[in-house]
């Protein structure tokens, strides 16, 4: 056998040698819970209440997790312009809202924002708990949402 062909076989083995055991340990660092671009450029922070609009929560976890940011810079006057190009394409459907994250009063919201059929009780009570929140807040605040 060649030398190369010995390495190949070797680091096919490897991990069946240790498939039995039950304790790995490692050095690595475990991630952050927080994403990178969240830990540092926000002004205020707020818990969403995962218990009290949990399909609403999973959308927003899903959207981040995917990519999208969990900062929102609160833009109230884009709002409806957001919306307007988030949902454009995007049908209704009978018994549900469309959830956006990043949401319409955000600057990061709008066109390619996240969207979910979520049914209106959790989409509206998520709404208007976060829009209280939010409401002592001047637009340009930038607000880090993190699932609780």
């Amino acid at each position: 056998m060649k030398p190369k062909f010995l390495k190949v076989v070797a680091a096919a083995a490897l991990p069946l040698l240790f498939a039995g055991c039950s304790q790995i340990t490692t050095t690595e660092k475990p991630a952050e819970s927080t994403p990178e671009s969240a830990q540092v450029n926000y002004d205020v922070k707020i818990d969403f209440p995962e218990e009290r609009y949990p399909l609403t929560a999973a959308h927003i976890k899903e959207a981040v997790e995917a990519g999208e940011d969990p900062i929102c810079t609160i833009d109230r006057e884009g709002a409806d312009e957001n919306r307007k190009l988030s949902l454009k394409g995007v049908p209704t459907k009978p018994g549900y809202d469309r959830d956006e994250w990043p949401m319409a009063m955000c600057e990061e919201g709008g066109q390619g924002a996240d969207i979910e059929y979520i049914p209106p009780s959790d989409n509206r009570g998520a709404g208007s708990w976060v829009g209280n929140q939010l409401e002592s807040y001047k637009d340009g605040t930038r607000v880090f949402i993190e699932v609780q």
